[in-house]
């Protein structure tokens, strides 16, 4: 709010997954700006064209979050690890990541095991959903299932509140299926 000027130190890092020098020649990103940020370029592959990286970040992303959520898993299981190889990984290291942790709060230790990612593979894809609706229907239950019918631990995967997945449930028309006691 005050009118005087403050000196200020600081390195500006920015990304980007465009070509600016595309976009400037389309004339859709200030030439000036580019130049002002441009001091020093990294050039970063994505995730898909660099996979001998995969094994060494899933087992940073382990580690990370099974000390946060207190959970004693150690490692990415060989067949878990040729999964998240085989993946494209469009969202780059983010999706990665949050694979990773998704995986985690359904694992059970002493490893994150293949069946705890829900990773789809290209040639896997029957997923004929048009809207976003059908989607996320599609979604939430394939999550439910498997967290084997249990609402509590589906909306923790899901990131959502019990009571906002239950809502969800009731307006799919989902019915709880009766668990078999011996």
């Amino acid at each position: 709010g005050g009118n005087q000027p403050i000196r200020v130190d600081f390195r500006c890092i920015a990304a980007t997954n465009k070509s600016l020098e595309k976009l400037i020649e389309d004339g859709s990103f200030r030439p000036d700006l580019y130049y002002r940020l441009n001091v020093f370029h990294i050039e970063l592959p994505p995730l898909r064209d660099r996979r001998e990286d995969i094994p060494l970040l899933a087992d940073h992303f382990v580690k990370k979050f099974a000390l946060a959520m207190n959970k004693r898993i150690t490692h990415v299981s060989s067949a878990a690890m040729a999964l998240l190889q085989q993946y494209d990984w469009p969202g780059n290291i983010r999706e990665l990541e949050n694979a990773v942790e998704r995986a985690l709060v359904v694992a059970q230790p002493p490893e994150v095991r293949e069946s705890d990612f829900i990773l789809k593979l290209q040639s896997d894809r029957t997923d004929d959903a048009r809207t976003l609706e059908e989607i996320e229907r599609n979604h939430i239950l394939r999550v439910l299932e498997e967290c084997g019918g249990n609402q509590t631990r589906a909306a923790q995967v899901l990131d959502i509140d019990r009571v906002t997945l239950y809502n969800k449930l009731k307006r799919y028309g989902w019915k709880r299926t009766p668990v078999e006691t011996k």
